[in-house]
């Protein structure tokens, strides 16, 4: 008998209604939930180990997001037919709910913790990814695991002005604003999304917006896991050893030294070699006992050292590369580096440097995304790279990971609205993008350097968009400073990491997260005007380098040729097999895209070569719009048939005409192969039409001199010729092959 679960019900501004149910799926995990939205049904699992591994100081959190093929009735592609690595789609939701989580783990809980939500079901109308936290949420709110929840994640869009929480699919189309919001019932956790240049007062509109409704999804998550015993006595554990007077040890020797190290301003690898001596130092007097606790000194001299670097940008307003708060490191930039591509840049902003390449490709360049949820071709990629050179490691070198995507999913995002419309540009674009030096930022590094490389390439964006990283270091009494252009030591000992990127106008994309409670609205709003300051500064360094498109594409860079043609003509085009099309790419060498869009025949012709995209674009002309061939003008054509009785030719793509064997020459010929050759272009006059067929009737002789006495023959009467038994001469020629069958 099918057991009762637990359910509790949120309700949307639109009537829609989410179900959250537990108590009748995967009940062998610590916990689970199912989501229900609609016809979008997710499940929500979470595990967690009892004992943390040996030597794990950290929280080892695995999120897997997954959508399965057959959640929306379809089978996956490929040969094996089944789910294989998360697409990129999935893994940016993963890292989007790996966010909103992890902050709010005990410092000390360091068992192997894996959380997976599955999309399960799809009405291809709720989207799922906006539901992925709640239902990871839920599973460990109903679940024994210790955990500062409940929080939960909502998209908000503004669409011509309406703003919607958790639209569907149609709601979203065309929004100017799609931000994505994690957070508790008392603050907010993570901001990512991207909009159309609005301001800073609508995005802190949006957030709030945002908060309203994730805190009604905290208190039904608490609601629901009030009703699940197990939640209701959290497991104990014991996962780090700690020791209170050798932390207290450490902190008193080395917090001053520390602090004289941050006060004054170094290079990365000169503060870093005096932080490691005053390691190194204060640890050898330590007894043998005490330098084998590893990890428990690890964790406390960088608590001291962080607390001393702190301290001096509260208290001094000095940072650690000795610049204000509000400064900005030296830039410089560089176009037009590389002589091989459609396009190139280098952008350097103090020890942060990224060269991004340019390509631009036809139709066929296109990416194909194939998920459960979408079947599309993008024409826009920005792959960003992180070789470990940038930071001076050695470490394996394989695919993309996580990191990557998501750092090269934000820089797209900022580059996406400024990009021409397709119709005035029909390119695909790709920007690949190498970090070349690393410590801060190299994601605003790569958008920066993506907006000179299109420019460099004369792709005409409507504006240019520069990014900024935002951090901010607070204490419990309420001071705090907020700090323009982060390095890679204040990303991690400060309380935010917020990126924003946008145009003189407004922003185009933001990526947020906090490690501090509390942050108010007042502060974000003034960490928004700082960072637009910023920006605007950034944008105004590259500018000096190059203020906008250039009027014309790369000489090597392919030309793209567009044309709309009858939807009865994409036929003869592509010809039988794909024969004609085949044989006009190869003679011209270019490359043709053709396909049917709303009953129109839509097609590309791409090259490098100017002269063949015009041979190419004539000739596809000429078959679907066929000019008409005149009698008494003289053309020239190819000869695409041989028969024993003459000849067909072409006189235009898709047209032909016969070349009847007395037409020839104005002497006798035998065989139609001793004078013609098939593929061989001759001169030939239009003479007439067969009224029977309505086929073009052809002659080459009439173009030759006549020879020197040479006697026309009265052509005999067909009366007369019929009485003799004779057949007339032409039609005995045509009706020739008939009798050889």
């Amino acid at each position: 008998m099918k057991p009762t679960g637990i359910q509790k019900t949120i309700t949307l501004g639109d009537g829609r209604t989410i179900t959250l149910e537990t108590g009748i799926l995967a009940k062998q995990a610590d916990g689970s939930v199912t989501v229900r939205c609609g016809g979008t049904i997710l499940l929500g699992t979470v595990v967690a180990t009892k004992e943390a591994r040996e030597g794990i100081d950290f929280l080892p959190l695995q999120v897997e997001y997954r959508e399965k093929f057959s959640a929306s009735g379809r089978f996956p592609g490929g040969f094996f037919k089944r789910e294989n690595r998360p697409h990129d789609g999935e893994i940016l939701v993963s890292r989007l709910v790996d966010r909103a989580l992890r902050p709010l783990f005990n410092d000390d809980f360091h068992g192997d913790t894996q959380v997976q939500v599955s999309m399960i079901s799809t009405d291809k109308k709720n989207p799922a990814d906006s539901l992925a936290c709640l239902a990871a949420a839920a599973a460990i709110a109903v679940s024994d695991i210790p955990f500062n929840g409940p929080v939960s994640e909502v998209r908000v869009i503004r669409n011509k002005g309406t703003w919607t929480i958790n639209p569907t699919f149609e709601q979203m189309e065309d929004a100017e604003l799609d931000l994505i919001v994690a957070g508790t019932a008392k603050d907010i956790l993570m901001v990512e999304g991207e909009m159309n240049e609005v301001t800073e007062a609508d995005m802190i509109e949006a957030i709030k917006l945002a908060h309203e409704s994730i805190q009604d999804q905290c208190r039904v998550i608490a609601e629901l896991a009030a009703l699940v015993p197990k939640s209701l006595t959290k497991r104990t554990y014991n996962h780090e050893e700690n020791d209170a007077e050798l932390e207290k040890a450490i902190y008193d020797a080395t917090f001053q030294k520390y602090y004289d190290v941050a006060i004054h301003a170094s290079a990365k690898e000169v503060r870093s070699e005096a932080f490691n001596r005053i390691k190194e130092e204060f640890t050898a007097t330590l007894t043998e006992e005490q330098q084998a606790k590893k990890a428990m000194l690890g964790r406390y001299f960088k608590k001291a050292q962080k607390a001393a670097v702190r301290r001096v940008v509260l208290e001094k307003g000095i940072r650690l590369d000795g610049r204000r708060t509000d400064e900005i490191r030296p830039i410089w930039s560089e176009v037009d580096v590389l002589p091989g591509t459609h396009g190139s840049a280098i952008f350097t902003r103090g020890e942060t440097q990224a060269i991004n390449l340019l390509t631009l490709g036809s139709k066929m360049d296109e990416q194909t995304v194939d998920t459960p949820l979408a079947k599309r071709n993008d024409r826009f990629m920005l792959h960003y790279n992180f070789p470990p050179f940038s930071t001076g490691e050695v470490r394996p070198i394989r695919g993309p990971g996580r990191r990557e995507i998501g750092h090269g999913n934000l820089a797209l995002r900022a580059l996406k609205p400024v990009l021409p419309k397709k119709e005035d540009c029909p390119y695909a674009i790709r920007l690949n993008c190498d970090i070349l030096e690393s410590n801060g930022s190299s994601s605003m590094a790569t958008v920066c350097s993506g907006t000179l490389a299109l420019m460099d390439g004369g792709v005409k964006i409507s504006a240019p968009v520069s990014g900024i990283a935002m951090g901010m270091i607070s204490d419990p009494d309420g001071k705090y400073a907020i700090l323009s252009d982060i390095l890679g030591d204040e990303d991690h000992l400060g309380d935010m990491d917020f990126k924003v990127t946008g145009t003189a106008k407004g922003i185009t994309a933001t990526q947020m997260d906090l490690k501090v409670d509390g942050l108010s609205y007042e502060v974000l709003a003034k960490a928004l005007e700082q960072a637009r300051v910023g920006r605007l500064h950034i944008l105004g360094e590259m500018m000096k380098t190059l203020d906008q498109a250039r009027e014309d594409y790369k000489p090597n860079a392919p030309r793209i040729v567009s044309l709309q043609i009858p939807k009865e003509s994409i036929g003869p085009v592509i010809g039988p097999g794909g024969r004609v099309i085949q044989e006009i790419q190869a003679e011209t060498n270019t490359t043709i895209v053709l396909e049917e869009v709303e009953g129109v025949g839509h097609v590309q012709i791409t090259s490098e070569d100017k002269a063949g995209i015009e041979a190419a674009l004539a000739r596809v002309k000429a078959i679907a719009f066929p000019p008409t061939a005149e009698i008494g003008v003289t053309y020239k054509g190819k000869v695409k048939t041989i028969m024993p009785y003459g000849a067909f030719v072409e006189i235009f793509p898709g047209t032909d005409g016969l070349l009847h064997v007395s037409e020839l020459d104005w002497r006798r010929v035998e065989r139609v192969e001793d004078v013609l050759k098939e593929g061989e272009v001759i001169e030939f006059q239009v003479v007439g039409k067969d009224p029977r067929t309505g086929k073009l009737k052809l002659s080459r002789k009439v173009l030759l001199p006549k020879p020197e006495g040479y006697v026309e023959r009265e052509p005999a009467m067909e009366g007369e010729r019929r009485h003799n038994g004779e057949r007339p001469h032409r039609e005995r020629r045509e009706r020739g092959p008939r009798r050889e069958h």
